[in-house]
This record gives structure tokens, sequence and C-alpha cells, in this order.
């Protein structure tokens, strides 16, 4: 019945994701190699979606 402190101290120094060259957040996987902030290593184009602007009223 070790599922406290001991097992979470097995889960240290590993990383997903890293900083990205494009947009410099830290949203970049290092296995899928694309950001998920800008989609740098996916497109070209930054990654941009409609639901994400405030819509002007």
């Amino acid at each position: 019945m070790v599922k406290g402190t001991h097992s979470m101290g097995l889960k240290s120094g590993k990383k997903n994701f890293i900083r990205c060259r494009r947009c410099g957040k830290k949203t970049y996987h290092i296995k899928d190699k694309k950001c998920a902030s800008c989609g740098f290593g996916k497109t070209s184009k930054l990654r941009t979606y409609k639901w994400k602007r405030a819509s002007k009223r």
C-alpha cells in the first residue's frame, strides 16, 4: 500500500512540454514535435480559431 509520496517521487524529471521556438510558450510537445499554442511543427501558419477571438458587440 504505497500509493502516496513514494510513487510521486518516481515521476520527477520527466518532461512532456518544452519552450516553443516560435511563440516562446511552454507548449511544444516533445514526442509529437508540435506546439499546442501556435501550431509550430504542424503548420507554417499560426494556429488560430474564431472561437478564440472575442466577439465585437
